[in-house]
């Protein structure tokens, strides 16, 4: 397995390699290198809200499936914890819920709910015991928007990752947002992770692939911005169709915003819209299968309902070009391409974030 070198200069550069897209090293590779260090949902803060709460969950199931738990202590303070018994190794907290206490129901060992030790039966004779290893590990969490994140071992802090969705739409009552499940579904795309970020990055494809969008958008006026570990995209509405009521000092005043596409490195997509949120998470499964579900939250009062939203019919569009690309590659005739320089600039940059951290794991 070579390293991928991505040219600084997009001008110059090519495209990633086939092989990162087929291979099972690379696919198994950016595990630790890209995604232990990543920040990943968890759930909704109020899932966590009340006092003397325990919530269950996989870093990212299917792929990365490290046993974890999010628990809210009697002074409100919410951390993330492992959810393995320091014992033997069993799962402590099979389903979420209020509790007092960490309790392993294999030997009966007890934490508290900050992590540390608190009991054990039959262990008085045990020699240095408790030590610091008894304890429950505790890994990093912070939250946004309502939503609560974790990374086990964070290659950059939350507040950088999320501070340009912040400063761009802080002035959004982001804190009111509702999740709506009759508006939220799960798709399984036939096609390696990174392909389904390729084409997300780009709206290159708009007027070729989504008649629908492209006839909402004003596609000459979409415009693209890059920060440290996250991107943007912003389509710009035509006349008739909804745009955000901005504020005088956002930078975009006086232009109709039809969405701002937020990509936070490495698979989470936060679109907003003028009735909300559209928070897209891909999971990678296989090198050639992909989960990506799709949650809905809204605005107070929103005037339009986001499951009449075209949004279904744009992710279906982009799964049959993701799923054409993947079968594509394992052809011989295609090896590298090229980027636009002026359209897949935010391709570009993930690429340069996701081998910059691969390489280093060679």
């Amino acid at each position: 397995m070579k390293a991928i070198h991505i040219d600084p200069d997009i001008r110059k550069a090519q495209t990633p390699p086939t092989d990162f897209y087929t291979s099972a090293e690379y696919f198994q590779t950016s595990k630790s290198a890209v995604f232990a260090s990543s920040w990943q949902y968890v759930c909704d803060v109020n899932t966590l809200s009340a006092p003397q709460t325990v919530y269950p969950f996989e870093f990212l199931d299917s792929f990365l499936p490290e046993p974890l738990l999010m628990s809210t202590d009697q002074q409100g303070q919410t951390r993330c914890l492992s959810n393995v018994c320091t014992h033997r190794g069993k799962i402590l907290v099979e389903q979420a819920g209020k509790s007092r206490q960490i309790s392993c129901g294999y030997h009966g060992r007890c934490f508290r709910l900050d992590g540390s030790f608190k009991s054990m039966p039959c262990f008085e004779q045990v020699e240095d015991f408790p030590t610091e290893k008894d304890n429950l590990q505790t890994y990093s969490t912070d939250h946004f928007a309502g939503l609560q994140f974790c990374s086990l071992n964070p290659a950059f802090s939350f507040k950088e990752w999320i501070q340009p969705v912040q400063d761009r739409l802080g002035w959004l009552p982001l804190d009111q947002l509702k999740f709506v499940e009759s508006a939220s579904k799960d798709y399984e795309v036939q096609a390696h992770w990174a392909l389904y970020c390729d084409n997300y990055l780009e709206g290159f494809h708009i007027p070729f692939v989504h008649p629908a969008l492209n006839n909402a958008i004003e596609f000459d006026e979409y415009f693209y911005e890059t920060f440290p570990f996250a991107n943007l995209q912003v389509g710009i509405a035509k006349e008739g169709e909804p745009a955000f009521d901005l504020p005088r000092d956002s930078p975009d005043y006086g232009k109709r915003i039809y969405a701002y596409y937020f990509f936070m490195y490495p698979n989470i997509m936060l679109n907003f819209y003028p009735w909300g949120l559209s928070l897209n998470l891909v999971k990678p499964i296989s090198k050639e299968k992909t989960r990506v579900e799709f949650k809905t939250y809204v605005f107070p009062e929103v005037a339009l309902d986001p499951a009449n939203h075209a949004l279904d019919e744009t992710e279906l569009e982009d799964e049959a070009v993701v799923e054409s690309v993947q079968k594509g590659l394992k052809g011989t005739a295609y090896t590298r391409g090229r980027y636009a320089p002026e359209m897949e600039i935010n391709v570009h940059h993930f690429h340069r974030l996701l081998f910059d951290q691969i390489n280093q794991n060679l």
